[in-house]
């Protein structure tokens, strides 16, 4: 990944905008990882979950929104797509959960434009990573844009049947909500514990254990879908005998 590095001498005003932007990244990314551990571990539609949804929203935004504007200046066009896509998985999710069961915003409908821009960006890297003779694009490999070719290829499938149905109710509701969610928070914990190894301690760079908070929130989210699922299922009544 790209590094924002600012000259020595350059401008106060050009170290202050660094700073804070790094700040805003880095900050928004630590509070979107904690909160979202937490919400994801909370009890569903609690008040302990919905306060930490919200924090990490807000913490979520600053990430992405910062990752998005800053990375095409660092010729980083792979977090150009995260980015975008963390940013569009986190507002819809938090639209889903807003809105009522049953309706559809039209912001949601505006928002499918960008899974299909990210699958067509993946797709186009993807090309040039098998053109480059060392197989990379921007000096990274193609692994993550094959990853964020199929997130968008499912999101982009799902704002088709939320479109179609005119909104979404009961199980299929939640689980829009809580894949989102969960997938925004595995492509934070693996952009800093696998792309920024660098701020950890040395003893943990190229630890397999790093992969733990990373497919936590994967493992989290199936626990989760599996659990709404068969909550959701039909049951069988019990006939009265009079």
């Amino acid at each position: 990944m790209g590094h924002l590095i600012v000259a020595a001498d350059a401008p106060f005003w050009v170290r202050a905008a660094a700073d804070t932007v790094l700040f805003a990244h880095i900050g928004g990314g630590t509070v979107g990882m904690v909160s979202g551990a937490v919400a994801i571990t909370a009890r569903k539609g609690g008040r302990v979950h919905r306060a930490a949804g919200n924090v990490f929203f807000a913490g979520m935004m600053a990430l992405s929104v910062v990752g998005f504007v800053v990375a095409p200046m660092l010729n980083d066009r792979v977090s150009t797509i995260a980015g975008m896509l963390t940013f569009y998985l986190v507002v819809t999710a938090w639209l889903t959960a807003r809105r009522p069961p049953g309706t559809l915003s039209r912001w949601e409908v505006a928002a499918a434009l960008i899974p299909l821009t990210a699958l067509a960006m993946g797709a186009t890297f993807i090309h040039m990573a098998s053109l480059s003779p060392d197989g990379m694009v921007d000096g990274q490999p193609p692994q993550a844009n094959y990853m964020f070719s199929i997130v968008g290829a499912f999101a982009l499938a799902g704002d088709a049947h939320l479109i179609a149905r005119r909104g979404l109710t009961g199980a299929a509701r939640i689980t829009r909500h809580l894949w989102r969610m969960c997938v925004s928070l595995f492509i934070a914990t693996g952009s800093f514990f696998l792309g920024q190894q660098q701020m950890l301690p040395k003893t943990w760079h190229g630890s397999p254990a790093l992969f733990i908070p990373v497919l936590a929130p994967l493992l989290l989210m199936l626990f989760w879908l599996a659990h709404t699922w068969w909550k959701a299922r039909p049951r069988r009544r019990t006939p009265v005998v009079a």
